[in-house]
């Protein structure tokens, strides 16, 4: 008398290739959902970044003497000098800071500052 029933091995079934919607296989549309997602990521999130960062070099190469500006900082201030990494701010009369181009983040037009004193 024996508890445990005997196991047969089953015969594999015969691999037929199943084709899905649209004559895909069943392997490509199973990657289908995460491709998607990937097209989708890639207009919504990356590219509008690279193009904000396009614009932001743009500015930074294009940033010259007399130009008004904001900092990350929130300084506002006039350019009196541009090096190769850094500008050199007037923010009150007299008074100038140094600071790294990177840290400009927006160019106002000119006579900005002196409306907003």
């Amino acid at each position: 008398m024996s508890i445990i029933s005997s196991a047969y091995a089953q015969t594999a079934p015969a691999a037929t290739a199943a084709a899905g919607p649209f004559g895909l296989s069943g392997n490509l549309t199973s990657f289908l959902p995460i491709i998607l997602m990937f097209v989708v990521l890639y207009f919504l999130m990356i590219r509008p970044q690279m193009k904000r960062q396009k614009e932001q070099k743009a500015m930074m190469d294009a940033l010259g003497k007399g130009d008004e500006v904001v900092t990350a900082g929130g300084m506002l201030g006039k350019i009196t000098k541009v090096a190769d990494g850094y500008v050199t701010l007037e923010i009150a009369s007299g008074t100038e800071v140094v600071v790294q181009k990177g840290s400009v983040t927006t160019l106002l037009p000119k006579g900005t500052i002196k409306t907003a004193l």
